[in-house]
Parts: C-alpha cells; structure tokens; sequence
C-alpha cells in the first residue's frame, strides 16, 4: 500500500494531473497564506468568525477552499478575513 506521499508522487507523473494540480498553485499559496495570518495572530477560527460577522463554517470554508461545491470567496470577503487577523489585504498582477 502506497503512502500518501508517494500516492501523490505517482499521480503527479501524469502529465494531465500535474497541469492540472501546478494550476492550483496560486490557489493554494492563498490558503497558506490565510491559515498563516490567523495562525501569527493566534486566533481560531470561532474567533475570525466573530470578528468578521460570520459563522466557524464559513472562515473554515474559506481556508479550505470550499471543496469540490468551491465558491471562491469574494474580495469583501477577503478583506473581512484579513482585518479580522490583524491584515491588509493586497491584490497585485505579476507578469507571466
């Protein structure tokens, strides 16, 4: 039986699969970058939702990803989040 990690090690030689998981890329640097916030400022994430208006679901939704149903949190949203732990949100383009 495979580990996990070499699970995705196999997986990730399909050139298919690699494309499609590298595009997911940004995607999971903002995840990090979330769970980092919140982390630095010690907080969980009962407390995030309070600061933010909302419920524990939906911040573990947002540093989830939203799973296979994905709903891509909206900019006031992420501003929300990101003044709830202590943030600034900063959108930026960065040539290819």
């Amino acid at each position: 039986m495979l580990t996990h990690e070499e699970m995705v090690c196999k997986m990730l030689e399909d050139p298919e699969v690699k494309a499609e998981y590298d595009a997911l890329e940004p995607e999971f640097e903002l995840l990090d970058e979330l769970l980092k916030a919140r982390d630095e400022a010690g907080l969980t994430q009962e407390d995030v939702a309070k600061r933010m208006g909302a419920s524990r679901p939906a911040v573990a939704r947002i540093e989830a990803g939203g799973g296979s149903k994905r709903h891509s949190p909206s900019i006031t949203t992420l501003r929300k989040y990101a003044a709830a732990v202590g943030c600034k949100l900063q959108i930026k383009l960065v040539r290819k």
